[in-house]
Parts: structure tokens; C-alpha cells; sequence
């Protein structure tokens, strides 16, 4: 779905955003031949037992692909083996890379992980990969088709959930509803792991985070919205997990608190001031 016009504070992001594109010689246009066509961030905290199933997918699907693609998980304050399995895999799966980083948080792991991939569209994956890597060529084909940003949604036509607890449905619900009331009208499903970025949307929004946990999904999204890119929303298949890292009631708590924080920080103009870069520690 196109996203809406722009005022002028959106202008003004637009152009710090843009200045941001320049000063690091983004990827506005096509990457060279050697570069990847696509990039797979995969945030990792005590995944350790899980990557190697959903690294072998991921790569079982790639190399059924024409083009050239890179999966980069990025490991931040685990407490398991998470970075020495990545590690191990990298010599069998070429593409394979690893960033680790000292302290936790989904948000700021992605973030990370997008301003360092060298694909020409950047794809966001949880580690248990709820949604099947067959699903990936509809997003791209969705970004090729003139989309900054596709957003999975368990959400919708077409859309199939198996295994989920009533409860915990109902609680996203309820979230996504507050959701559209206080940030991203318009979208059913901020919170599903998968979501594809083109490259000069990418590294304009995402020096522009703050928000280092599980609601950055909303703030990226709000930006997006406020700078006018163009949004599309694809159903896919969708599969709960028990061992899912969300704390229900907690995590909900957390996440409306930043909400409210995405709006204040709009409202004191802190998305125009610059934001130190996330540094990885080898």
C-alpha cells in the first residue's frame, strides 16, 4: 500500500536522510556484478541451537537461486555458542558472514546488520524462521515492482498462522490496534519478522533509529511512513514458536513505552539530530 503525502518536518527528514545516502556513497543505484543482489539479516541472542536448521534452509533455498546472496547474522550479548556455531557453518556455506556485538537488543542488532549488508535489497529474518525461505521471492519481486519496503503480515487474506496460542493473538491484536492509533496507521503487522528493504531506503532509515528493542520494527515503519516511501504488505505463512524470546505481558509493556517514546522523539525533533553508528566488536 503507497503510503500517504508528506508535511514539511517529513520533508526535512528526507534531506538529512538523503545528505546521510551521500556522505556514505550509498547504493542509490545497482551494486556491481560482485556484489549481492540480496542480503539476509539474521539477529541472533542464545540461538546457537537453532542456526544450523535455519542456515541450512536458508541456504538450501539460495542455491536454487540465479542470483548472488549474502546471510549475515549478527550475534549481540548472547550467553550459549551462538557466534563459535555461525563460525563452524561459515566454511560450508559460502555468503555465510558473522557480526558480533556486545550488547543486546533485537533493534540494535538489525540495525547493525542493515548498515553493513552490500545487498541491493536487504531482508530481515528471525532466527527460528517461522515463515518459510520460499516465501523470499515474492518480496523481492514486490521491491522490484517499485516498493521501498515490504512488510510480512500474519495479518489478512492469504495469510496462514499455525500453532498459536488464542491469548497471545489476541494480545497482538490488541498491540497492532494501538499500534495504528499511535504510529503506523494502515498496517496490520508491524511485528512480523519478515520484512525487505531497497537499498537506498535501508541506509536512510535506518541511521535514523533510536530504538534498540523489539518495537524498532514501529519506529522504522513510522519514519517510513513520515518520509513517504512506498509500503506494501504481503501475507505469508506463519508458524508460532514455544521458545519464542517475546515475553507476552512484559515485552508488550516495553514496547508501548517506546510507541510513546517514537512520538516524543518526533515531536522534539531528535530524529533530525545524528546518531552514533552501532560499532561491531570482532
Amino acid at each position: 500500500m503507497p503510503t500517504g503525502g508528506v508535511g514539511r518536518d517529513g520533508r526535512s527528514l528526507r534531506l538529512i536522510a538523503f545528505a546521510r545516502l551521500m556522505e556514505r556513497g550509498s547504493g542509490i543505484t545497482t551494486q556491481g556484478a560482485s556484489q549481492p543482489q540480496l542480503s539476509i539479516v539474521v539477529p541472533a541472542y542464545n540461538e546457537g541451537w537453532r542456526l544450523p536448521d535455519t542456515l541450512g534452509e536458508l541456504f538450501s533455498f539460495l542455491t536454487t537461486q540465479s542470483y548472488k546472496a549474502e546471510v549475515m547474522v549478527v550475534e549481540n550479548g548472547s550467553s550459549d555458542d551462538t557466534a563459535q556455531v555461525v563460525q563452524r557453518l561459515i566454511p560450508r556455506f559460502p555468503g555465510l558472514r558473522l557480526m558480533r556485538l556486545q550488547e543486546a537488543g533485537k533493534g540494535r542488532a538489525v540495525r547493525a546488520g542493515v548498515l553493513d549488508a552490500t545487498g541491493d535489497i536487504i531482508f530481515l529474518c528471525d532466527a527460528d524462521l517461522s515463515t518459510p525461505a520460499a516465501e523470499i521471492p515474492r518480496f523481492m519481486k514486490t521491491i522490484h515492482a517499485g516498493y521501498d519496503i515490504v512488510v510480512g503480515s500474519r495479518e489478512g487474506v492469504g495469510a496462514i498462522r499455525y500453532g498459536e496460542p488464542e491469548y497471545r493473538h489476541i494480545m497482538g491484536r490488541v498491540f497492532n490496534r494501538l499500534v495504528q492509533v499511535l504510529a503506523v496507521p494502515d498496517i496490520e503487522d508491524t511485528q512480523c519478522g519478515f520484512k525487505a528493504f531497497n537499498r537506498a531506503a535501508a541506509l536512510a532509515l535506518f541511521p535514523l533509529q533510536t530504538i534498540t528493542g523489539w518495537a524498532f520494527d514501529v519506529e522504522i515503519l513510522y519514519l517510513a511512513r513520515k518520509l513517504g516511501y512506498r509500503i506494501a504488505e504481503l501475507p505469508v505463512e506463519w508458524r508460532f514458536n514455544d521458545d519464542t524470546k517475546v515475553r507476552a505481558l512484559q515485552d508488550t509493556r516495553t514496547m508501548l513505552s517506546d510507541i510513546i517514546t517514537i512520538r516524543l522523539n518526533d515531536l522534539r525533533r531528535r530524529y533530525h539530530a545524528p546518531v552514533r553508528p552501532v560499532t561491531p566488536h570482532a
